[in-house]
């Protein structure tokens, strides 16, 4: 092994916004907070996603790629209709990309996550 994990980190336009959002559906806490740059962590301290400032930001294209996705996140449920239900009210948008076991939404800041639920 030659290092570990520190963060997740996640350009975006207004960083304290983003955070706020996956605090919520993910049941983080904000641990810091600066100009630019915010972080968020669960229980015991990990893990941590970060969210860092951008100037003209430009969020990606899904599923198109002339922004190309530089990442998603993959947020496991228990029912996905109450998952959709919560993400939507907090301020993420659908794609209308969907399956049995999953759908495809938009953060406020354009990144593209999956809530994912477990194959009986």
């Amino acid at each position: 092994m030659i290092g570990t994990l520190e963060s997740i980190v996640l350009d975006c336009p207004d960083p304290r916004a983003l955070a706020e959002f996956y605090g919520e559906v993910l049941g983080m806490r904000i641990a810091s907070d600066d100009p630019g740059w915010v972080e968020i962590i669960g229980p015991g301290g990990r893990p941590l996603l970060a969210f860092q400032g951008v100037e003209n930001y430009t969020p990606p294209q899904w599923p198109g790629q002339l922004v190309p996705q530089q990442l998603h996140l993959d947020i496991k449920v228990d029912d996905l209709d109450a998952a959709e239900a919560g993400v939507l009210s907090l301020g993420a948008t659908r794609t209308g990309s969907e399956k049995e076991t999953f759908r495809v939404y938009l953060d406020p800041a354009g990144h593209p996550f999956c809530l994912v639920s477990p194959v009986d």
